[in-house]
């Protein structure tokens, strides 16, 4: 189900809306509240139609502010002391998937927006799949987020792209056990987990979810972390490694039809993506011209990021590092067991 890029939820008054028998989760660890206005909003808008539980990791004072602005229409809740993974997104995912009193469940970065549609077609989807994998897009669309969105269109082009929400069952989280939380890439890591433990997974490319682009500065230091992610998948990762060297063989050959014909082959690959499920509506042509661009950014990025793995044992995270992108799938699927088994 696709939206038009400028689309905002409609808010009708407390009490019109049906609600739908499914539970919101917010991971939440803020450093300052920027976007708190903006976010509340949403959350008011969203409490009116599902469960919300924000799951706040934010310094004491943050966390009481939020409860002041939040307490009235959301659960808001500490991460599970006991839970003491690396990455925090995880703790909050696995507290808010716990204590959730419904079976259909919604994860979502706060920079998510989800609209009514979308929650509609979520509640539906969780009836035939235990983890539903729909499809993000940003807007608006800053210079670095039409710049990104190349990452986007290449990935639905190959197949899927990673987004910051999901949709999975409850009862197939609990079974689980989890999933592992001290891995940098923790949304394959959840996609495999499920896998491994025999679940159905719905890539739903035509529902588009909303999501605000970062700041400018957020989005530079994202670069080699998300180039880390790749070592996760060492066929993706092996292709990237290879383009800086093959590049500069074509020049010194004096193969100069090479790199115009890669670009010209980037540039085909990313509107095929683009028109994938109808993409078409949320994603402007002029995307499609800056995947070239992404892929030359993803090629530097992930020789630094080798480098950050082998010298300094992993990528800087939350205060600590962190060295595992995520596990094999073969390896969970073999073991059977998540996390918290």
């Amino acid at each position: 189900m696709s939206r038009a890029p400028g689309h905002r939820p409609a808010r009708p008054a407390a009490g019109s809306v049906d609600r739908l028998d499914l539970t919101y989760v917010l991971p939440l660890r803020w450093a300052d509240d920027a976007d708190l206005n903006d976010l509340t909003g949403y959350l008011r808008w969203l409490a009116q139609r599902v469960e919300v539980t924000v799951v706040d990791g934010s310094p004491p004072a943050l966390f009481a502010r939020h409860a002041a602005h939040w307490g009235g229409y959301v659960r808001h809740l500490r991460p599970d002391p006991w839970l003491r993974y690396a990455n925090g997104k995880v703790n909050g995912v696995t507290t808010g998937l716990r204590t959730a009193r419904h079976e259909r469940v919604v994860i979502a970065d706060d920079d998510v927006r989800y609209d009514d549609v979308g929650l509609r077609t979520m509640r539906r989807l969780l009836d035939r799949a235990e983890l539903v994998r729909p499809q993000n897009y940003f807007w608006p669309l800053p210079w670095h987020a039409r710049w990104d969105t190349g990452r986007t269109l290449l990935n639905r082009a190959f197949g899927a792209d990673y987004p910051g929400t999901f949709g999975i069952r409850r009862s197939t989280f609990l079974e689980m056990g989890g999933y592992h939380g001290d891995v940098l890439f923790e949304n394959l890591e959840l996609i495999r987990t499920v896998r491994g433990h025999g679940g159905r997974e719905l890539i739903a490319a035509g529902l588009h979810v909303r999501r605000r682009p970062p700041p400018a500065g957020k989005f530079w230091s994202q670069r080699v972390r998300q180039a880390y992610d790749d070592l996760a998948q060492p066929a993706r990762m092996a292709l990237f490694l290879a383009v800086l060297p093959g590049l500069a063989v074509a020049i010194a050959r004096g193969w100069r039809a090479v790199p115009i014909t890669a670009g010209l082959g980037v540039v085909a690959l990313a509107e095929a993506g683009r028109r994938r499920a109808n993409g078409a509506a949320v994603f402007p042509a002029s995307t499609v011209l800056l995947a070239p661009i992404w892929v030359g950014e993803r090629a530097v990025c992930s020789w630094l990021a080798l480098a950050t793995r082998w010298g300094r044992g992993g990528v800087s995270y939350a205060g600590q590092r962190i060295r595992t992108a995520a596990h094999s799938q073969r390896r969970l699927t073999r073991s059977g067991s998540g996390a918290g088994r």
